[in-house]
């Protein structure tokens, strides 16, 4: 590995998971907005959506300090953007819908499987323990942003692929550092291809088995 590619790398985790604690900050002042919170809870549900998947994540690696303390930068961006948001969607008399708060939410899920499964593959956790996590570090804020705003959690009721996503992505991931790609591209693939997997299950609607009631004779 050539000798600035440890730092090109740690750049391109800092800018991913900064666009995704955005887009899933976004996703929660929008679901927020939607249950008519007031303006505590839109800044609180934002929070939890933007930086509760990443937290169990370090807390899980036992990574000090958490991400969104070593980059406390974040917290005053994060206040910026549900006060920039809140006042956006008064003004122009916007109707928050569900639909409006899935791109967002595709979109922080790529950047956070990707950057999810990249820290713990530093720390030194095997494969599929790496994947694992970067899948609760993309789903886990969602978890929390739908139990707040009492919501059995989409990620296990949407019935559209969500996890397997995450998952997919975390794979993609791996597969490209086996290869002896960039890492840069290894977080760019894997982040394009969990955020379009969950997109395609958006607009074409695919749909994971549910459970059947057994019919009593």
């Amino acid at each position: 590995m050539a000798s600035g590619a440890p730092w090109v790398l740690s750049q391109v985790q800092v800018v991913a998971e900064a666009v995704a604690t955005v887009a899933f900050a976004l996703s929660g002042v929008i679901e927020a907005a939607r249950k008519r919170l007031d303006a505590v809870g839109i800044c609180v549900v934002g929070g939890l959506a933007a930086f509760g998947g990443g937290t169990v994540r370090d807390v899980v690696l036992d990574r000090r300090p958490l991400f969104w303390v070593q980059h406390a930068g974040w917290l005053w961006a994060l206040l910026a953007l549900c006060i920039a948001a809140m006042a956006f969607m008064r003004a122009r008399h916007l109707e928050p819908t569900e639909r409006a708060m899935q791109w967002p939410d595709a979109i922080g899920l790529g950047l956070f499987t990707a950057s999810g499964t990249q820290i713990a593959l530093d720390s030194g956790m095997p494969a599929i323990v790496a994947v694992l996590l970067g899948m609760v570090t993309a789903v886990f804020g969602g978890v929390l942003r739908d139990v707040v705003c009492n919501e059995i959690p989409r990620a296990f009721h949407d019935h559209r692929p969500y996890a397997i996503c995450a998952f997919a992505g975390g794979w993609v991931l791996v597969a490209t550092q086996v290869l002896s790609l960039p890492g840069w591209v290894s977080l760019t693939a894997a982040a394009l291809v969990t955020t379009s997997l969950r997109a395609a299950a958006i607009v074409c609607d695919w749909r994971l088995p549910e459970w059947q009631a057994s019919r009593r004779l």
